[in-house]
């Protein structure tokens, strides 16, 4: 099977514009996550304590990664929504130190709130990931628009709280389109240059749905924006393999290389060091 094919006008290759710093994503890159969060599906609480953060930072842009994204609310099904003082509380101060300790990485900030995003900008964050896709805060779309940031454009049917009681589609994979498309011509109308597409997985899907959009992800290429995929260590490989999301590396990995192999540009991942390697592996097949 040809991984890669030349003649495919989708498949791409992009650049994002870090506030000002172009990133190159002709190579797939790794976004580490940080959660500063006590209740985060896998890390929730480890990285809280005085600095323990820059433990994690360190570790992850030691093993290639390429952005830090940093949550301060947690987004796992059933979760409770933090109000705003308290996300800020979460975030900012350890957001502060990072930048002053790491004046070279590349930050991302995952959230949903504008106000928490322009703080977060002129600190030194130059990218935004919003899992709501601008439905929590309307003023969300104006402020990526006037800071001319990259923005994570996530599909989520519902609400952390309630997404997976029932999720229901007549076609995810057209619906997910049609999401999307919709979204990119709000942004383009807003003003917004680069954007970022992810399909959300585990974001009010079922197990099905969630290996139909992995099965056919390539077929987003065709929406011509670099596509993120935030699979690591999830509830649909630790169902899959009856395992936790402390045991699911394996699972995880094999995940990152299917999705690899079908076009996606950004792994979002909490153990960089086996995403490298996963990106290292299909770069060489591709080459032949």
């Amino acid at each position: 099977m040809k991984l890669k094919n030349e003649n495919n006008p989708f498949q791409g290759n992009f650049t994002i514009n870090l506030m000002g710093e172009l990133m190159d994503l002709s190579t797939p890159r790794v976004m580490g996550i940080l959660n500063l969060t006590p209740d985060s599906f896998y890390d929730g609480g480890q990285h809280q304590e005085k600095d323990a953060y820059l433990f994690q930072v360190e570790r992850m842009l030691s093993e290639g990664a390429d952005l830090i994204d940093i949550g301060a609310v947690s987004s796992k099904p059933g979760a409770d929504i933090v109000d705003e003082k308290e996300e800020r509380k979460r975030l900012m101060p350890a957001l502060k130190k990072i930048v002053l300790s790491f004046p070279e990485a590349k930050i991302s900030i995952d959230t949903f709130r504008s106000k928490i995003a322009a703080e977060a900008l002129n600190e030194g964050a130059s990218m935004i990931n919003d899992i709501s896709a601008g439905s929590f805060d309307s003023n969300m779309f104006s402020i990526i628009a006037k800071y001319n940031c990259p923005y994570v454009l996530m599909h989520m049917q519902g609400e952390p709280q309630n997404m997976q009681e029932n999720p229901t589609y007549d076609d995810v994979v057209k619906e997910v389109f049609a999401f999307f498309t919709e979204k990119i011509e709000s942004l383009h109308t807003s003003g917004v240059k680069d954007i970022l597409l992810d399909l959300g997985f585990g974001f009010g899907k079922t197990l099905d749905h969630n290996y139909q959009l992995l099965n056919e992800l390539d077929y987003f290429i065709h929406l011509k924006y670099p596509v993120l995929a935030g699979l690591s260590r999830k509830s649909m490989i630790q169902k899959t393999l009856n395992t936790s999301a402390y045991s699911s590396i394996n699972g995880t990995t094999a995940a990152h290389t299917i999705a690899l192999m079908k076009g996606v540009k950004i792994l979002r991942v909490h153990d960089v060091l086996e995403a490298k390697q996963a990106i290292d592996i299909v770069e060489m097949c591709q080459k032949h």
